[in-house]
Order: structure tokens, then C-alpha cells, then sequence
């Protein structure tokens, strides 16, 4: 049997220096301590005057600097314009305001298809769908679960194991380390189908 290839992309801008806008973002200067929390302020106040979801922030270090990333969503999708236009705005406010002192790469990007979950809100908005969560201690005597979001009553979720014999998982949302959405993709009805076409489009 020949195995079905499917590929998944998530949009995404970036800028650099002195140059044009291309797919994904730029180098600006940043600091260390407190970086995340100045990025995410930013990001938040220009994501909401756009009307759009500020879904993580993300800052890690590297060799020549900070790599921070921004994940944007809006309802009905997000596009490269929209990308495009968030992550000019930030770039010029930092300019702007210079909360930060190092180098750094920027990255605005959609969430993608298995984007986290972050708070009640997201597990109410997201129902149904098949999720990955870790919570920070055991809870009934595991910490990792995949299952399908079935409710979400009294500050704790309820997940339904459909690979374990159609059991539940009832986890504390104040336990939940990280939650996150997993791929579904929908059942080939043979090899040759679905094969040559990526799941989502890419613009690289």
C-alpha cells in the first residue's frame, strides 16, 4: 500500500533590516530579562486594535540573539496581509518604545492546525475536537492524556479517551500544564486519494 503524504503549513511573515517584507519576520534589538512580557504587552494591544486573537508568544534563545515568535488568529482564518500588517506594526512600536536591548528575530505566524490551548475559554471554544494535555502533577494517576473535548463544567475539563476503551479523563484546569490541539485528518478511502494535496495552502 503506498502511504498517504499529507502535508500541514502555517502562514506566516517574516521581515528583516532594511529589506522588504518576506514569508516569516526580522532582526530588531531585544533584551533579556523580561522580553516575553514586553512582546506580549505589544503584541496584545496591536492584535486587539485589529480585532484579532493574540494565541501565544513564544521567546527562546539562540547563538546570535532571541528568536521570538507571535501566533495570530482571527475568526474565519487569518491571511499573509493580516500577518504582514501585525508584525510591522510590533516591529515599529519596539523601535518606538526600545523595551529591549539585544538582537532578535520576530516571527508572526497563524497557529496552525494543532494550536495550544490556553484557559477555559479555548477548552469551551474548541469542544468536540481532539486535544493533547500534560498537567503538572498526576491526576488520577497520569499526566498525559489524548482524548476528545467534551465539556468543560465546575473548572475542570472532561475528555473522552475514544483509544481506551471509550473512558473519561476529568482534569482540574488549574492542573493543566499544556493543551493543545491534535490533527485530524479525514479517512483516505484509498491510497491514491488525497495523496498530491497538502491538507492546508501554503504561500512559501
Amino acid at each position: 500500500m503506498i502511504p498517504l503524504l499529507i502535508w500541514v503549513f502555517q502562514l506566516g511573515v517574516l521581515h528583516q533590516s532594511g529589506l522588504a517584507p518576506l514569508f516569516f519576520l526580522g532582526e530588531r534589538r531585544l533584551g533579556g530579562e523580561g522580553v516575553k512580557e514586553a512582546v506580549r504587552r505589544i503584541a496584545a494591544r496591536v492584535t486587539a486594535g485589529r480585532g484579532f486573537e493574540l494565541v501565544d508568544v513564544e521567546v527562546k534563545r539562540e547563538p546570535r540573539g532571541h528568536r521570538v515568535r507571535l501566533f495570530v488568529d482571527k475568526q474565519g482564518g487569518i491571511g499573509l496581509d493580516d500577518l504582514q500588517s501585525v508584525s510591522e506594526e510590533v516591529s515599529a512600536i519596539l523601535d518606538a518604545e526600545d523595551p529591549v536591548d539585544s538582537s532578535y528575530t520576530l516571527e508572526v505566524s497563524s497557529p496552525g492546525l494543532d494550536r495550544p490551548l490556553r484557559g477555559e475559554e479555548d477548552y469551551r471554544r474548541f469542544l468536540g475536537k481532539l486535544a493533547r494535555i500534560s498537567s503538572y502533577e498526576p491526576v488520577e494517576g497520569r499526566r498525559h492524556w489524548t482524548g476528545r473535548l467534551l465539556s468543560v463544567e465546575g473548572g475542570v475539563v472532561s475528555l473522552g479517551l475514544e483509544h481506551e476503551n471509550g473512558g473519561q479523563a476529568r482534569i482540574p484546569l488549574d492542573k493543566i500544564a499544556h493543551g493543545r490541539l491534535e490533527v485530524e485528518f479525514p479517512k483516505s478511502r484509498g491510497a491514491s486519494e488525497g495523496s498530491n494535496s497538502p491538507a492546508t495552502a501554503t504561500n512559501e
